[in-house]
């Protein structure tokens, strides 16, 4: 892992939600930005109208995009969420595949409530940083 992950006493445990508080990534390391990804299959149409089962391929094609720079969900330093007609019950699938891909070192993550995405079908979209030792 060319970063460290930090949760400073004072601020509650992100973890369980599915983020830390913060990173840092030492000079000199390369960053590896990924562009929105969301619940496609490779002939780019979405995989389900299910929220949780986009959240899980949107999370598998982060995956795909980091192994073409020789890099794996543990490079990933951060996360930017967008949530299409957000409310708490989205948090649980979110969370769940952030536990599944990062266990205990989870990026840190912002989630954004939005109108809309590309196109109506998709309801979840992740952008990526990753930082290559």
């Amino acid at each position: 892992m060319a970063h460290s992950l930090v949760n400073p006493d004072g601020l509650h445990d992100p973890v369980p939600f599915g983020y830390s508080h913060t990173a840092t990534v030492p000079a000199g390391t390369e960053l590896v930005l990924i562009s929105g990804q969301y619940g496609s299959g490779p002939d780019g149409a979405v995989v389900s109208a299910d929220f949780a089962q986009q959240v899980e391929q949107t999370f598998h094609n982060i995956g795909v995009a980091l192994a073409a720079h020789g890099l794996d969900l543990g490079h990933v330093v951060q996360l930017r969420t967008y949530v299409v007609n957000h409310d708490v019950s989205r948090l649980g699938p979110i969370a769940g595949a952030v536990k599944e891909g990062w266990g205990t070192n989870p990026p840190t993550q912002t989630l954004i409530g939005v109108a809309s995405l590309a196109t109506p079908d998709v309801l979840f979209e992740v952008e990526a940083v990753a930082a290559r030792p």
